[in-house]
């Protein structure tokens, strides 16, 4: 039975909208109670701790977060580091919405939002630097 949940727990899947806005919540305050996660959803969106509480729960199972139970509150953590989340779910993005182009979506997003001068400027010194490695 353990090797079957390690063997379960190892496929994983792409986060909910939900789930991502509890792995936000983590990533950005660390190991938190479902209380304090529950209290920081509800800045945002209407949702009943019972429901935080499950949400965490399958969480837990699916692998994505840990529980430590040493406690009376069960503290949870995000298991997945925050950027190799993001870049899973970007290069995922950019394969169904831009047909794998990165360039694509660089150019409709600095079409839909205004960039500032600093902004420009960062992403002119990034571009810079890969051009330097690519020569």
């Amino acid at each position: 039975m353990y090797l079957i949940f390690i063997a379960m727990s190892s496929e994983k899947a792409e986060p909910t909208k939900a789930e991502l806005d509890i792995l936000t919540i983590l990533w950005k305050n660390g190991p938190s109670t479902v209380r304090f996660v529950h209290d920081q959803l509800n800045t945002f969106k209407e949702v009943n701790y019972t429901t935080t509480l499950k949400q965490m729960q399958l969480m837990a199972e699916k692998g994505m977060l840990s529980r430590d139970e040493r406690s009376m509150k069960h503290v949870y953590e995000a298991v997945e580091e925050e950027q190799k989340t993001k870049g899973l779910l970007l290069d995922r993005f950019v394969d169904h919405l831009y047909g794998g182009s990165a360039s694509n979506l660089v150019m409709q997003l600095l079409d839909n939002k205004k960039a500032s001068k600093a902004e420009l400027d960062e992403i002119r010194a990034v571009l810079d630097q890969l051009e330097k490695g690519n020569s």
